[in-house]
Formats: C-alpha cells, sequence, structure tokens
C-alpha cells in the first residue's frame, strides 16, 4: 500500500486533465517532471542570454516553471508545429476579415518569447497556440501561415485542425463541452504519468499497480512473470523515456495519433 512519500501521485482524479492533452501539452508534463530541468529552473539566470541557452538546451524558447501544470503553464516550443502563425496581408481582398484580439473566445494569455507575442488561448475542451508577427495591429486584414517543407501536408492538416477550434457561431466559449471517451492512447499517457511520479517518489512496482489498477487486481494478478507487473514495468520504463528526451516526439505526433 501507498505511504505518506507517495501519496500525491495515488489519487487518479488527480491526472484526469491528462486525458484531453494535445502533444506539446504533454511533452511539458514529461519535462517538467526532469529532475535536472527542475534544477536548471531554480538555478536559472537573470541573464537573457545564459537563461535564454538554458530554456534551448530542453527544446524551449523561455523556461517555464516546472511546479505549474499544463492547466496553467505555458511553455514555448522551438519546433510546435500546431501553433498557428499570423501575419499582416500585403494584399488584402475587399471585406476581408481583420484581426481582433478580444473577439477571440476564451481565456488569453500573452508572452513575449524574445522575437513575437504569442498568444495562449483555453476554453472549455479546447486550446490554442497563436504566434503574432510584430507587424499585425487590432483592426489589420491577416493571413494564416504554415511553414514550407517536406512535411507541408501535415503541417496544413494541422492548421485547419486548430482553426476550426475558432469556428464557434456565437464568438463566445461554450458553457458546456461534450467531450468523447478517451482513447486508448490517451489512457496509457495517464497510466504513464502517474507511474513516472510514483517511480520518482521512490515506488515499488507493486505498490504502483495498486495506485493504477487497485489492491484486489493486484491480490489476484500479481506474479513475477505475470503480465501485469510486466505491465507497470513498462509504463515506468515509457515514462522515464519520454522524461529523458523522449518528450521531443509528442510535439512533433500526429494530430490522429
Amino acid at each position: 500500500m501507498a505511504n505518506s512519500s507517495t501519496e500525491h501521485w495515488y489519487p487518479p482524479a488527480a491526472y484526469l486533465y491528462i486525458l484531453h492533452l494535445d502533444g506539446p501539452a504533454l511533452a511539458w508534463e514529461y519535462l517538467r517532471r526532469h529532475p535536472d530541468y527542475r534544477r536548471d529552473w531554480l538555478r536559472r539566470s537573470r541573464r537573457s542570454h545564459t537563461a535564454q541557452h538554458t530554456a534551448q538546451r530542453w527544446g524551449l524558447r523561455l523556461l517555464e516553471d516546472p511546479a505549474l501544470d499544463t492547466r496553467d503553464a505555458h511553455p514555448i516550443w522551438l519546433s510546435d508545429p500546431y501553433g498557428v502563425q499570423l501575419y499582416p496581408d500585403a494584399d488584402p481582398m475587399p471585406g476581408a476579415a481583420l484581426f481582433t484580439l478580444w473577439r477571440i473566445p476564451g481565456e488569453k494569455h500573452l508572452i513575449h518569447d524574445g522575437m513575437r507575442l504569442m498568444l495562449r488561448v483555453r476554453w472549455p475542451g479546447c486550446s490554442l497556440r497563436l504566434a503574432v508577427a510584430p507587424g499585425l495591429a487590432d483592426g489589420m486584414a491577416y493571413v494564416y501561415a504554415v511553414r514550407a517543407g517536406t512535411d507541408s501536408v501535415a503541417h496544413a492538416q494541422a492548421l485547419v485542425f486548430e482553426l476550426n477550434k475558432l469556428a464557434l457561431t456565437n464568438g463566445a466559449a461554450p458553457i458546456a463541452v461534450v467531450r468523447p471517451r478517451p482513447t486508448l492512447s490517451a489512457l496509457q499517457e495517464l497510466h504513464t504519468l502517474q507511474a513516472l511520479d510514483a517511480t520518482l517518489a521512490g515506488a515499488s512496482l507493486r505498490d504502483i499497480a495498486e495506485g493504477l489498477f487497485g489492491p484486489k487486481v493486484v491480490a489476484r494478478d500479481w506474479h513475477a512473470d505475470g503480465a501485469l507487473r510486466a505491465r507497470v514495468r513498462r509504463l515506468v520504463r515509457r515514462g522515464d523515456t519520454l522524461m529523458r528526451g523522449g518528450y521531443h516526439s509528442l510535439i512533433r505526433r500526429s494530430l490522429s495519433g
């Protein structure tokens, strides 16, 4: 059974928000648990150049507080294929849509990453990241940009996916959102992060199994060479791998994954 050192990871309800995160948000959940990243945050320099260099080592533009989970943190990744880029329209058509910051639905957070303004928008069930070019101001016609390259189709699909989030008929955040049943991959992320936290707290494999699947299941199915023990071992290995650099793959992960 879990002891006082593992109580913070034991309640599964504390991890339910994990079920609805996209790749970049999941990547932050793994990175913020890395002991070396947490030390870098505590030792961060007041000199902007040094702090920026440290952040880039982790794939970030700026260091973010690891005490904040993805519901409160605003990490800016060096490579985020899903962020929407907004630029002034050099040749606007008659009746072109105009950029109006406050008509974008949801709770807004503005962050400057040293190059441009980043806008993080959230409303129930959705999250959207916008990169605003320096020359774009309220009331100007604007265009959406997608990076060129060998994976342009994937980037374009990601762009459409993000823009669909803004297709609200009344221009306001919905009061309630009906979410689909969590996918198997989402459940795997929940279990992996819970197992990772338990491991970092010093829990045994059996303690982790009890936290994930319940004491009754463990009492019945826990054997030295059993499937349950092997499953927990895989979750522990996966969590450690993702925390120690594997999170980069989540940032680039296919939206359909």
